[in-house]
């Protein structure tokens, strides 16, 4: 059934919420259609596609299109069951638990990692850090608790939350470069180190991910654009 489905997804590079469609996509095995946007000049079908938040990812299945990335996540599960590993557990209370930790991860990592990814000012990158390690640390917990000692989330097997985690590496790693400051480390978090460098080997992880170094050149230039308008130094 799925060699007869037609799957386009509208992406940017260098959105982390389209690597993780990217990531599950790969990891079921599914072939896509990639059509880069332009979020300075949204195309036509891109607003058509999602009116609401006239933002990517959207994909699009058989001409139906499907928002927001936690979202497309489940229906990629569930509309392609049968097809490679189940991203999510098939008992509900573990399914329950991995929806709570992508939920923890959106508001406790990516909320904070805005911030210092784009901050013009040390104070305001200081305290993202400081968010952003906190979060971590809980998170190393959690890895130790759902994997039960196994290599993912997921157990075995990459799962919803190793995808809502990975699809966000790329971007905490230029984070680590802009900042100074070591996410993940042996210290106190050596499962997710390792976690990381399992999960960064992966095929699927190498095709979706985007390159950290190009991301650094992108937000630098931001930086160095936002601080001209109002005079604030940027680090180099």
């Amino acid at each position: 059934m799925a060699g007869e489905d037609e799957l386009k997804l509208l992406s940017t590079w260098g959105s982390p919420w389209a690597s993780r469609v990217k990531l599950a996509l790969h990891f079921k095995g599914l072939s896509y259609e990639n059509i880069e946007q332009d979020l300075n000049n949204k195309s036509d079908l891109l607003l058509a596609s999602n009116p609401v938040h006239k933002k990517v990812p959207v994909l699009i299945h058989n001409g139906k299109p499907i928002c927001e990335s936690v979202v497309i996540l489940e229906y990629i599960n569930e509309a392609f069951g049968s097809t490679g590993p189940s991203l999510l557990p098939t008992d509900p209370y573990e399914r329950a638990i991995a929806r709570f930790w992508v939920d923890y991860i959106d508001h406790k990592l990516v909320i904070p990692w805005k911030v210092a990814f784009t901050a013009n000012t040390e104070e305001d990158k200081t305290e993202a850090i400081k968010q952003i390690l906190a979060g971590v640390k809980v998170l190393e917990g959690a890895l130790k608790e759902c994997s039960n000692g196994k290599p993912f989330f997921g157990g075995d097997n990459v799962g919803y939350v190793d995808i809502a985690l990975g699809g966000l590496l790329a971007f905490m790693q230029g984070t680590e470069e802009l900042c100074g400051t070591k996410l993940f480390g042996t210290a106190n978090t050596p499962l997710l180190l390792a976690w990381v460098e399992r999960f960064t080997t992966l095929d699927a992880a190498k095709a979706a991910l985007p390159d950290a170094s190009k991301l650094v050149a992108f937000a630098k230039t931001r930086q160095a654009r936002i601080a001209a308008t109002i005079n604030v130094p940027v680090k180099k």
